[in-house]
C-alpha cells in the first residue's frame, strides 16, 4: 500500500507542476473598456475555438479535474 501512495503522490507532485505551467502560458484577459463596446471583436478572435488560448484552457480543466480527484483518493488513502 505504501507504495501504491508514493507513486500518486508523486503523479500529484507532477500534475501540480503541470497545472501551474499550463496556468501561467495562458495570456491575460485584459481587454478593458473595449469588452462592452465590442473593439475587441476581430476576424482572428471568431475562431478562438482553435486558438492556442482554448486549447490550453481546456488542458487547464482536465489537468485540475485530474488534480481534485487524486487529491481525494490521496485524502482517502
Amino acid at each position: 500500500m505504501d507504495i501504491v501512495k508514493n507513486v500518486f503522490v508523486s503523479i500529484h507532485i507532477l500534475l501540480c507542476l503541470v497545472l501551474i505551467c499550463v496556468i501561467v502560458l495562458q495570456s491575460g484577459k485584459n481587454s478593458g473598456l473595449s469588452a462592452f463596446t465590442g473593439a475587441n471583436e476581430s476576424y482572428l478572435s471568431k475562431n478562438k475555438a482553435k486558438s492556442r488560448d482554448a486549447r490550453l484552457a481546456l488542458a487547464t480543466k482536465w489537468v485540475a479535474g485530474v488534480f481534485v480527484v487524486l487529491t481525494v483518493i490521496l485524502n482517502l488513502m
